[in-house]
């Protein structure tokens, strides 16, 4: 099939052609619009037949590179495809990485299901699997169209249990706004720590609600005027995504998270959403809690590489080894703090009067 690549800068044509495709949130203008102001560039693609019909779309990230590898070029839950085309529009969009951007490889990681026609024809079609996941395939993710009571019904008994008990406590449950979005982020300040796990500079996450709008609601439990969890999506018409989520002390012996869930599981059905992702799934107490609310598990097609350049081996071996000292640096960096309390520690002893 002969594909042709247009480049889109009209952000009300590019959205409304990601929610046709039932595409997802992070293929939305808003999206790559973040990415953007922090150390990305975007390029946002529409392929289309001889006939000028759209075939597809994709939203590419580009990641500037040490020389001579130039870039990484990425598309996260993308691209879009219409049925039967999706390995042509891939080849469309990787020859367009390589002949415009010149990126030492194009990294994907489509939502697609694993065992679907587009995933199993990856291997075939030159690509490439990949350890360097960014967004976990193992997931969960509920059909929106059923009804509520066929979702309660999927429940555990326990979820159910604590949707309705937490759901009678002095809380309140509703979407925040703006102004309210110091508190969420105070609580998730809280939670990293207490999980240790690294988190952005809250303009990150400022600019994500600005930039995605009514793409990116943000629901609350509060207890009086305070924030004591939260739970902040991305939405596209196709698939609402977990992005981000909190609690404090209050909030956990409330055990919030139970009724904040189902009250933005709701609310995107009523939005007409089709389906709710979990966005992934570890072997960790809050995957246990998000089995809670469902009797399945989804395997998404994962993460995929081609590579567009000779240079891509070299790549492929440097960059675990570019984690791997990162990873260090950081742990050493985390450390510090403690050495040097010790070190101050032994000092004093070895300074006080005999």
């Amino acid at each position: 099939m002969t594909l042709s690549i247009e480049q889109c800068t009209d952000r009300a044509e590019w959205d409304a052609a990601i929610n046709a495709a039932l595409g997802h949130p992070m293929q939305l203008w808003g999206w790559g619009q973040t990415k953007a102001a922090h150390n990305w560039t975007v390029d946002r693609v529409l392929v289309k037949d001889t006939a000028g019909v759209l075939v597809g779309s994709a939203q590419l990230l580009f990641r500037r590179l040490p020389f001579p590898f130039r870039s990484l070029a990425y598309i996260a839950r993308g691209p879009q495809a219409a049925a039967g085309c999706s390995a042509d529009v891939l080849d469309a969009v990787a020859d367009y990485v390589k002949s415009m951007h010149r990126s030492v490889v194009l990294s994907i990681e489509p939502d697609w299901e694993l065992d679907s026609p587009p995933a199993k024809a990856l291997s075939a079609e030159g690509w490439r699997r990949s350890p360097n996941t960014i967004l976990i395939g193992r997931t969960l993710i509920l059909d929106l169209q059923r009804s509520e009571d066929e979702l309660l019904a999927a429940m555990t008994k326990k979820t159910r249990q604590y949707i309705r008990k937490s759901g009678r406590e002095a809380l309140s449950y509703r979407r925040v706004s703006r102004e309210e979005l110091p508190g969420c982020l105070a609580v998730y300040r809280m939670t990293a720590e207490r999980a240790g796990f690294g988190i952005h500079a809250d303009g990150y996450y400022l600019d994500i609600f600005d930039n995605l709008g009514e793409h990116s609601p943000v629901f609350a439990a509060f207890d009086g005027d305070e924030v004591v969890a939260f739970l902040w999506l991305a939405t596209s018409a196709g698939t609402a995504f977990e992005l981000y989520g909190g609690m404090n002390d209050a909030g956990q012996n409330l055990r919030a998270n139970f009724t904040l869930k189902w009250t933005a599981i709701t609310a995107m059905k009523e939005r007409g959403v089709r389906r709710y992702d979990f966005n992934g799934l570890l072997n960790d107490g809050v995957s246990q809690f998000k089995f809670g609310f469902a009797d399945h598990e989804d395997i998404l097609a994962g993460t995929w590489d081609m590579p567009l350049s000779r240079l891509y081996p070299v790549y492929a071996r440097a960059l675990p080894l570019a984690r791997t000292s990162v990873r260090k640096t950081l742990a050493l960096v985390a450390a510090a703090p403690t050495a040097l309390a010790g070190l101050r520690k032994r000092a004093a002893r070895n300074n006080r009067p005999q």
